[in-house]
């Protein structure tokens, strides 16, 4: 059977694209290995009419829904193979099942790397966190540390003070610019120039951060941008077009999610340099729509 479009991950992104063409009654197939870059966190925030509910819940709900539109298939597998050609795009499986569609939705994601200090893979996604918006008002009040992975790490810095006192970590590499400093200083931020060597207390929770040089400061709660990287090599595969984002490399698309290969449209964190649940979502309806439009356009 030729689909109309291929949808792969199953996400925010992945599973609000469907949703569009599902309701358009097209024939959707979507592809989903079922990890997900948000697994590691206990709830989604922020997210209008579900703040507090687990990401895997909203998902199932999403999933459930999805089911009931009798032209939407789910395949749960890792899609290990992509190509493009004038016709449209074939996928294929880790188990040698292939599939053809007339378009294809990248919602594949990314995968971090955090930085190599003991301690912080065991609490990432509950004390060990990158985004004061999605997770800042559940360590509210708490002392709260900024591990600089980037320039950009300044501006956690001079953000973090509304959610709880901030110590802003240079790790030696990312030193404030003088009107960054200027901020930090007129909101309290203490800048500690020694890099933290290692995460201390009984995980997930968080007592202190032992430093280079032996010191320990007291936090209760860690902020770290970790470097991204493609969950999936589809993208690289099918040879679309990136950009260089500040924590690493993102699929170039124009404002409808096309990307720079024919009949291939991308969404969600695989196709942003700025990640969250709601945005990711958004790109996903919009891809969605875009890829209906240029079915029916054709």
């Amino acid at each position: 059977m030729q689909y109309d479009v291929i949808v792969v991950g199953a996400s925010f992104a992945g599973a609000s694209a469907a949703m569009q063409l599902s309701r358009a009654r097209r024939q959707v197939l979507m592809i989903d290995a079922g990890l997900p870059r948000n697994r590691f966190a206990h709830a989604s925030h922020g997210f209008l009419g579900q703040d507090g509910t687990p990401p895997h819940e909203i998902m199932a709900i999403a999933v459930e829904q999805l089911m009931a539109y009798p032209n939407f298939k789910l395949v749960v597998a890792q899609a290990e193979q992509a190509t493009a050609d004038d016709e449209g795009v074939s996928v294929t499986l880790e188990d040698g099942r292939g599939f053809r569609a007339r378009r294809l939705i990248l919602a594949t994601g990314v995968r971090d790397e955090l930085p190599a200090i003991p301690g912080l893979q065991e609490r990432w996604g509950q004390t060990a966190i990158h985004c004061p918006y999605c997770h800042g008002y559940e360590v509210r009040d708490r002392k709260l540390g900024v591990i600089a992975t980037t320039p950009l790490s300044a501006h956690q810095g001079m953000m973090l003070p509304d959610w709880g006192p901030t110590t802003y970590f240079t790790q030696g590499q990312f030193e404030p610019e003088e009107e960054e400093l200027t901020v930090m200083a007129r909101r309290g931020v203490s800048i500690e120039r020694t890099p933290v060597a290692e995460i201390l207390g009984t995980a997930p929770e968080i007592d202190a951060v032992r430093l280079a040089e032996g010191r320990v400061i007291e936090l209760g709660a860690v902020f770290v941008g970790p470097r991204v990287h493609m969950s999936s090599p589809l993208a690289m595969q099918l040879g679309c077009a990136f950009e260089q984002g500040p924590m690493g490399p993102y699929i170039r698309t124009d404002e409808l999610r096309q990307t720079s290969v024919k009949h291939v449209f991308a969404a969600g964190d695989a196709a942003s340099a700025f990640h969250n649940g709601t945005m990711a979502s958004a790109s996903g309806v919009m891809a969605g729509v875009s890829t209906h439009r240029s079915l029916f356009m054709e």
